[in-house]
């Protein structure tokens, strides 16, 4: 048993049961890197051990009061079979062009997420008028339809069962920004409708051979724990310090894509770019709190 792996195992739970992002977004980089595990393999295996993690995630979440159930369902409805069409996608790609696919398909991925980073950072830094919009259940009406979730769970379920990335970083954001659910609702809903989307694709991976148990095993000593500890304090971790959270894990998610695409990103860029974004948003905060203090005083 890798000692680096349930290390790794932990880390990422923490950060799944805090915010619902970390699992295909920073654990199959972290494989490729440290494991030199086949992309196939580690994309199979992340979406099994992940589909672990977020059932014991997602149930502390709905206990808590923490889940949309009617905005998951219509995900789902989309999502899943979405899945399985990116597990039948990878599976027979690599059987024509083998990896060859693999780096151009991750790069698209990464770029989405490091664009969701921006723009999930620019909403909660600079246009704090829209968090008066936030709500505890979706609107399935209007432009963010039932017909529309279920092509937004469609899509974005296509992307987990081809790459693994998606359950937290790209549903999360959906749920940010088309539907205005509050950071806390935010993670439950996600973690939640996550766990069904990832037994789905992780039965499809594991009876396609592309899941290695002893892998998955030693990656879930560390995992389960550490969702464990993340559930428990969401209550405890501040509104605004979430919401700012999640969009320095979504560039952090980024830059690992990218480096299991294959592109030199140094690790320190890996660390310190989520670093310099968390001083940022911090300074931010904390200039429009004195801002909101001398209004008050006035």
């Amino acid at each position: 048993m890798d000692p680096l792996i349930v290390l790794f195992g932990l880390g990422v739970g923490i950060l799944i049961g805090l915010t619902g992002i970390g699992g295909g977004s920073l654990m199959t980089p972290l494989l490729l890197l440290a494991g030199g595990y086949s992309p196939v393999v580690t994309i199979g295996t992340d979406i099994a051990y992940g589909a672990i993690t977020k059932t014991l995630g997602g149930w502390r979440h709905l206990r808590a009061g923490h889940v949309d159930l009617r905005l998951s369902s219509w995900l789902a409805m989309g999502s899943v079979p979405g899945s399985l069409l990116g597990v039948l996608a990878v599976n027979r790609l690599e059987a024509a062009y083998g990896k060859d696919f693999e780096p151009w398909l991750l790069v698209a991925v990464a770029v989405s997420l490091l664009l969701a980073a921006a723009a999930t950072l620019f909403r909660a830094l600079f246009r704090p008028g829209l968090v008066a919009k936030e709500r505890d259940s979706a609107l399935l009406e209007g432009h963010v339809s039932k017909v529309g979730t279920v092509c937004i769970g469609l899509t974005l379920g296509f992307i987990l069962g081809l790459t693994s990335v998606g359950s937290g970083a790209l549903i999360g954001l959906a749920l940010i920004l088309l539907y205005k659910l509050k950071p806390r609702r935010v993670v439950g809903t996600d973690v939640f409708h996550a766990a069904v989307l990832l037994w789905t694709a992780g039965i499809a991976h594991f009876a396609s051979g592309n899941v290695d148990l002893g892998l998955m095993a030693t990656i879930l000593v560390g995992s389960l724990p550490g969702v464990w500890i993340g559930t428990a304090l969401v209550p405890h971790v501040p509104v605004v310090a979430l919401r700012h959270g999640l969009g320095i894990i979504l560039a952090a998610a980024g830059l690992g894509v990218l480096t299991k695409a294959g592109a030199d990103v140094p690790p320190w860029l890996i660390i310190g770019v989520p670093t310099v974004l968390g001083i940022i948003s911090w300074r931010v905060h904390k200039r429009g709190s004195e801002r909101a203090l001398l209004v008050a005083r006035s």
